[in-house]
């Protein structure tokens, strides 16, 4: 789940981590701006990529500070409306450094880049010279990192910054983290902040944060949490429905070959019932692209009968096309028969003749 900035530096700062002087507003809240702060970063706080060059950073001296955060709430950033605003003082920036953690897959550890060539060009910079971006991996047994990973990370660069280093890591692990990004890191007269922040904690962790709530997900993804199975939309017009990840991966992955569009990724899992299956198939009806679904399911500890049921229930208006093998396979499908399904024998059949339908 992404952290908005302002939550992801009330987490660094007491971490140690120095960050700007601020106030948070929200939409329709008085408007309490300190008059000390002379020239500000009024900032939408909206979970998008290339915010500031969106529009949603905007720059403004005392006497203009107050309208140029009604102008940002009137806004949209990228399709997002603005309902929080961070004002925070503006920095005498003497250099801009990038700093982050994240997860290196392939080793399955946390790896640390530095460079210091920080700044919103980030991208820019780790294309055209990737060499100036230092890498380091770390392994989670390790409470902090070593001080030959700091003076490798740091080569010539200040090292008080090895202290934000050792802190930022201690983040990432307490808060498990999947994402921890400092991008400015800058160094003022005053000394190093934080002048923007990047929080993505593991989804799988939000309770042992004492998150309740993910808000990362969309109404469909809360409706399939409730009802116990895994949904993940895409950008298609095939609704696929598996039992299993890999074989609803496979299902995906297939569709995409054989030159279809999958809308979805959904897998009711084992031992599915009716009802599960029912609700399933009303998640994918209701959604406006998906003009077909293939059900393709194993029966093991699922019973076959059990899906058709829950098929035949859900009463959606897509066609859709069911591949079943299993437990009361042939009950399944002497149920689906006599409503008139199309069930093809094989996989490949079945998602053959989903992406004829959908074309």
């Amino acid at each position: 789940m992404k952290l908005k900035e302002y939550e992801a530096k009330e987490i660094l700062q007491k971490a140690g981590i120095s960050i700007p002087r601020g106030i948070l507003v929200r939409k329709g809240d008085d408007f309490p701006v300190s008059t000390d702060i002379r020239e500000a970063a009024v900032k939408a706080q909206v979970e998008v990529a290339g915010r500031g060059k969106a529009g949603g950073i905007l720059m403004a001296n005392n006497a203009m500070i107050k309208e140029t955060a009604e102008k940002l709430f009137r806004a949209t950033i990228k399709g997002v409306p603005v309902d929080e605003i961070l004002i925070e003082e503006k920095l005498q920036i003497q250099h801009e450094y990038y700093l982050s953690i994240t997860i290196d897959r392939s080793k399955k550890a946390p790896v640390i880049l530095f460079t210091t060539e920080g700044g919103v060009d980030i991208e820019e910079v780790a294309e055209k010279n990737p060499d100036t971006i230092r890498k380091a991996t770390i392994y989670p047994l390790l409470s902090n990192v070593p001080g030959y990973t700091l003076r490798y990370l740091l080569n010539g660069a200040p090292k008080e910054i090895g202290q934000i280093i050792q802190k930022l890591y201690s983040v990432f692990m307490s808060r498990d983290a999947l994402l921890a990004e400092i991008n400015p890191l800058v160094m003022t007269p005053d000394g190093l902040y934080a002048a923007d922040a990047k929080l993505i904690l593991d989804d799988n962790a939000l309770t042992r944060q004492g998150i309740k709530e993910n808000r990362d997900l969309s109404e469909r993804e809360r409706e399939a949490a409730a009802h116990g199975f895994s949904f993940v939309e895409l950008d298609g017009n095939i609704g696929v429905i598996g039992n299993g990840a890999g074989l609803t991966m496979a299902t995906v992955d297939l569709i995409n070959r054989t030159g279809g569009r999958p809308a979805n990724f959904l897998d009711v899992g084992g031992g599915a019932d009716r009802i599960r299956v029912a609700h399933a198939v009303r998640l994918l009806g209701s959604m406006p692209d998906v003009t077909v679904i293939i059900v393709n399911l194993l029966g093991g500890i699922t019973r076959c009968d059990e899906v058709a049921a829950g098929i035949i229930e859900a009463d959606v208006n897509q066609k859709i096309i069911v591949r079943l093998a299993g437990t009361n396979e042939a009950e399944g499908k002497i149920l689906l028969s006599s409503k008139g399904y199309p069930m093809p024998d094989t996989m490949e059949e079945a998602i053959t003749a989903a992406v004829e339908a959908a074309s």
